[in-house]
């Protein structure tokens, strides 16, 4: 194996275990890393090493080095990958009718899901919610997201949306009386009424 596969791979697990120390350590935006030195000694890899695996994370966005202060957390949502991805690489047709058609799915799985799961309670609270806010449509399907409690759908629909808006699809004007009629099938879990008002919020035929 050669010198520069050896590298690679050195590379490629240090991101992984930083990775890893954000999440299992519970590191939230704008919150301070430890420092090369310290990663170095924690990970028993070269500072050299460290140093290359920030600068891959701050080229995408999710860490940025301040001078004298050290390297924080960003937001990653909607981060500079998303923007990078789908300038040169969704632009095609296929790839956004993919990206959709994908988000529309993982949406009505998480309306079924809610449907099964949610308890009448969540689901009135979510309702008075609607009647009362004025809010934007990714607004309500987060909402969905979160009472469909299924954290790989969270992530999914979450990267999906960031993807979905960066294309500007453009969003359709859904009158409340539609979104009130979909919570009211969930609570009631009438699977074919709900998927006729989810069409409707999204203007599909059919799902």
């Amino acid at each position: 194996m050669s010198s520069l596969d050896n590298s690679t791979k050195l590379y490629i697990e240090i991101v992984k275990q930083l990775r890893n120390i954000i999440q299992e350590e519970g590191y939230q935006t704008g919150d301070k890393l430890p420092s090369e030195r310290e990663m170095s000694e924690r990970l028993n890899v070269g500072r050299s090493s460290v140093r290359e695996a920030f600068r891959a994370l701050e080229l995408l966005g999710l860490i940025e080095t301040r001078r004298g202060e050290g390297t924080f957390i960003k937001d990653f949502r909607g981060h500079n990958l998303v923007q990078l991805l789908s300038t040169f690489i969704l632009q095609d047709k296929q790839a956004k009718t993919d990206i959709k058609e994908t988000k529309y799915l993982v949406e009505w799985d998480c309306i079924w899901l809610a449907m099964r799961k949610a308890t009448p309670k969540e689901l009135e609270a979510f309702r008075n919610w609607v009647t009362s806010e004025v809010f934007q449509e990714n607004e309500f399907f987060y909402r969905i997201v979160l009472i469909a409690d299924n954290h790989l759908f969270k992530r999914l629909w979450t990267i999906l949306t960031d993807y979905y808006n960066s294309l500007d699809f453009g969003s359709a004007i859904v009158d409340q009386k539609t979104y009130l009629t979909l919570i009211d099938a969930m609570i009631e879990k009438d699977e074919q009424t709900a998927k006729i008002q989810y069409c409707l919020i999204r203007n599909l035929s059919s799902i």
